[in-house]
């Protein structure tokens, strides 16, 4: 009983993290990713043609679109491949392209409990989250129930384009290993949000923005003097997988 309590407990808080982001904060991370996929460095992970020989289809299924390397998103480092790195990467990726195969029709995702992530939002990418899924993350790693489905959005459908699994943020790049190798995928996580004094929330959406995550306050001394409020760490850890 204390355990599902626990459970319950751990998903409204992160439903309230992932919530506290502002309509600028998801945009200007979903431009940014849809911007940068036609180029990708290989510290990016990049994803080259499928016909490329040799190609490691975990190694690119696993890994990141372009990601803002800014003073807002901390990456962990790519580290050298472990004996075993590649059968674990592999094994992870067929057993996600398995339990999500059902959900190229988006309806099944809704049907499934997962939720569109703020759905008046205009992003080119979408995340429909299963908040049962972000809950059981806190405690265990399973493949098959990705926190969230990631959507392109034209006009009132979606295309699916991955899944995004979530670690709790306590978690060292040690523990990330543990999931995914990190020679195969770099986690992310969202840090040094300055939120604005009430009243100013619509500050954030200017397009030179002082706030938020898009914003130029990056520390908590410019966040104070600007009479702010200060997170070195916004949501949780985050990996995107294109399988």
């Amino acid at each position: 009983m204390k355990k599902k309590v626990a459970i319950v407990v751990s998903a409204f808080v992160v439903l309230l993290l992932l919530h506290a982001a502002s309509r600028r904060q998801l945009r200007a991370q979903s431009q940014a990713a849809q911007a940068a996929q036609p180029t990708h460095d290989m510290s990016q992970m990049k994803q080259p043609d499928a016909q490329e020989p040799g190609m490691d289809h975990a190694v690119h299924a696993m890994s990141h679109k372009h990601m803002d390397m800014g003073p807002h998103m901390k990456m962990t480092e790519l580290r050298p491949a472990k004996p075993g790195d590649q059968e674990r990467a592999d094994k992870i990726v067929a057993e996600l392209r398995s339990s999500i195969a059902k959900y190229q029709d988006y309806h099944s995702a809704l049907d499934d409990g997962f939720k569109i992530f703020l759905p008046n939002v205009k992003a080119p990418m979408k995340h429909f989250t299963n908040w049962q899924y972000a809950a059981e993350a806190l405690f265990h790693f399973n493949p098959e129930h990705p926190t969230s489905l990631l959507y392109e959005q034209y006009g009132d459908t979606y295309k699916l384009i991955g899944a995004m699994y979530t670690a709790p943020k306590r978690y060292s790049e040690d523990d990330l290993a543990k999931r995914i190798p990190l020679s195969v995928a770099q986690w992310h996580e969202h840090v040094n949000l300055c939120k604005p004094p009430k009243g100013q929330e619509r500050e954030m959406l200017s397009p030179h923005a002082r706030f938020g995550l898009a914003g130029s306050i990056a520390t908590q001394e410019e966040c104070e003097a600007a009479g702010g409020r200060f997170y070195p760490i916004i949501y949780i850890w985050m990996v995107h997988v294109y399988p």
